[in-house]
């Protein structure tokens, strides 16, 4: 008995030494360094085994020889859950970390930056330059913007966003400006759909808010307005001021007048100046010309020139003129605007 008992005690500390050589060996094979490249992506399929993660560290030269790995991770089961998607690589340097990166589901990320006051064409040339994500949409179509509102009005349902953009052509004015996180392989669709969404949301509740008196007859003519605001100026502290001559010169039936419909309505002729000609020329955006708000927006505007528009300041201001400082010097009557505009030709060719 005692003999059979050795017996068993010495089989259990050759088992138990085998089992602690075996585990020493897996943490240093799992210690390897990987061969990444600076920004490599690596993208793992739903159901990858250990035979098939091992064939993909070959194959993305990761590793020389990963014959080892499935029998590794059948010792290491912490590390055998590994899920799907697409992960950078960046700062990984062993095949413990990358296995740790696979079995956190933390996908690489990407990002897109839609700034205040940009006009759709620069939007989409965002789009079409944005790393590792999908097009859905031709951008070469001409009918781009319809089939993108189609896109959005088949995949929403929520009443604001399709009462909103019932019957909308153009997409100008409705992303709303921001910073857009997507992770490899998502679709400029779905991040449309987000931007567009969190505009409708923000143009929706600053309708809803939105004082009383105000000239305008729809959210859209709200969106309108906010846009040429954003345009007009820079500084948060006067918009108000810039909101409010323009709703007042909308209540007295007077022309808007405001360079940047203009600009907008040039399109490529614009090359950084407006001349006497430009302003006389006929486009559906020239607000020298034509009466009240031009057809849609002429760029996105920030949430601020919304709220701006929203609730303008309360002032008798018709006019503005550039004050030479970055900001606007605002008058009641032509008579004072005249007088800040001598005033602006005078600093401008001084600085000259």
């Amino acid at each position: 008995m005692k003999k059979f008992l050795s017996f068993v005690l010495t089989l259990l500390m050759i088992a138990a030494g085998a089992g602690l050589w075996g585990y020493h060996q897996i943490r240093q094979v799992l210690q390897q360094p990987i061969s990444a490249q600076p920004d490599q992506l690596l993208t793992l399929e739903r159901g990858t085994t250990g035979k098939k993660l091992a064939a993909l560290f070959e194959r993305e030269k990761l590793l020389e020889d990963a014959a080892w790995l499935p029998w590794a991770l059948k010792f290491q089961p912490n590390l055998n859950n590994v899920k799907a998607g697409t992960y950078s690589l960046n700062g990984v340097e062993t095949v413990e970390a990358l296995l740790q990166l696979l079995n956190s589901g933390k996908e690489a990320q990407f990002s897109i930056r839609f700034t205040d006051g940009e006009t759709w064409k620069q939007v989409k040339k965002s789009l079409e330059n944005a790393p590792h994500l999908k097009r859905v949409f031709d951008y070469r179509s001409e009918n781009l913007e319809r089939e993108i509102f189609n896109g959005l009005a088949a995949d929403d349902s929520e009443s604001a966003m399709n009462n909103m953009l019932a019957g909308q052509q153009k997409l100008e004015g409705w992303i709303y400006p921001d910073t857009y996180n997507y992770v490899p392989n998502s679709t400029d669709a779905a991040l449309l759909k987000r931007a567009v969404d969190k505009m409708v949301k923000t143009l929706d509740k600053a309708w809803a808010e939105r004082d009383a008196d105000l000239p305008l007859e729809t959210p859209y003519q709200m969106l309108i307005l906010a846009s040429i605001v954003e345009k007009e100026s820079g500084l948060l502290a006067e918009r108000g001021k810039i909101a409010a001559v323009f709703v007042n010169r909308l209540k007295n039936k007077m022309r808007l007048q405001t360079d940047p419909t203009v600009i907008y309505g040039m399109g490529e002729a614009y090359d950084g100046n407006i001349r006497k000609k430009d302003l006389e020329t006929e486009t559906e955006y020239n607000t020298y010309l034509i009466e009240g708000l031009p057809p849609t927006p002429i760029a996105n505007p920030s949430e601020s020139a919304l709220m701006a528009v929203a609730h303008p300041d309360k002032t008798d201001y018709l006019y503005f003129v550039a004050d030479g400082s970055g900001g606007h010097k605002f008058s009641r009557n032509l008579t004072e605007h005249n007088r800040a505009v001598q005033e602006y030709l005078k600093w401008y060719r001084e600085k000259k």
